[in-house]
């Protein structure tokens, strides 16, 4: 199964699983190797409308933090139900207006082999105080170069969509 179809089940499982009005619109669901991210968008509260931008921005920030506290047993319940079903681990994020916040998410070590060049990189990083550590300026680095190139990560990501389909479509072995 490629990773488009084993997102696009995952979001009609959750959509199907999911309480009637969690969220407005399609669910975002995105999978890697260890977790699967599952974000919906909550209504915008009446108020907003005839707020300020700085009340508006405290408002959908509370709103999501209700959310959050009153449906936490429940998205509990359900990522335990999915993590034994489809093996991965499970978290929730909730958007209201321009607002994005994930509650659970995993940190998960990678393994990788730096060349000296590199690692001074990282190490003037921390020595500036960017980074509390040479993981931490990574996280950081790697956190940079996918928020200046997104349209690029994007092009490249729908590409890798039509090499799995194209892979999927071939002989099997």
């Amino acid at each position: 199964m490629t990773t488009s179809e084993s997102a696009e089940q995952l979001r009609g499982w959750f959509s199907g699983r999911l309480p009637e009005g969690w969220f407005e619109g399609p669910l975002e669901v995105v999978v890697d190797r260890e977790e699967v991210s599952v974000v919906g968008r909550l209504p915008e509260p009446e108020s907003a409308q005839d707020a300020s931008q700085a009340e508006r921005s405290a408002l959908f920030d509370g709103h999501i933090q209700r959310f959050r506290e009153d449906t936490r047993d429940q998205r509990i319940a359900i990522a335990r139900e999915a993590e034994h079903r489809f093996g991965h681990k499970v978290s929730w994020g909730a958007d209201c207006g321009d607002r994005r916040e994930m509650f659970t998410t995993l940190s998960v070590p990678v393994m990788t082999r730096l060349r000296q060049s590199e690692r001074r990189v990282l190490d003037t990083l921390v020595d500036a105080g960017v980074a509390r550590s040479r993981s931490d300026a990574l996280a950081w680095c790697v956190r940079l170069v996918g928020k200046n190139t997104d349209e690029w990560l994007s092009e490249l990501r729908t590409a890798l969509e039509y090499v799995e389909r194209a892979r999927a479509a071939g002989p099997q072995a």
